[in-house]
């Protein structure tokens, strides 16, 4: 069974923009963050893990995304939100945000 050309066109296009509003969730001010630490991403597509350094992919976040932060750095991984974590190295602080030391 082959799929049409417009069928393909349309599904293709619904695609993006569902990969377009997700990354863009994630995409907040840093007047928003409530703990005054907020980074950037730097890598083309960083990976949020379960535990620092863990295996399990619990979320994505595409290049220049800012996200709110926790000041909390263990093992070269910063802590996001509660069971979610990043590569500090690809998610340094904003200019002027308070994520400590």
């Amino acid at each position: 069974m082959a799929i049409s050309k417009p069928v393909l066109f349309i599904g293709g296009g619904l695609a993006l923009i569902v990969v377009v509003a997700i990354s863009g969730q994630d995409r907040e001010s840093s007047a928003s963050s409530p703990t005054g630490c907020q980074v950037v991403v730097t890598a083309d597509v960083l990976n949020a893990r379960d535990t620092p350094g863990g295996q399990k992919i619990v979320g994505k976040y595409v290049k220049d995304t800012k996200i709110d932060a926790q000041p909390v750095v263990e093992k070269g991984f910063r802590k996001i939100a509660e069971g979610k974590w990043v590569s500090a190295e690809f998610a340094p602080p904003v200019e002027g945000a308070k994520c400590g030391p």
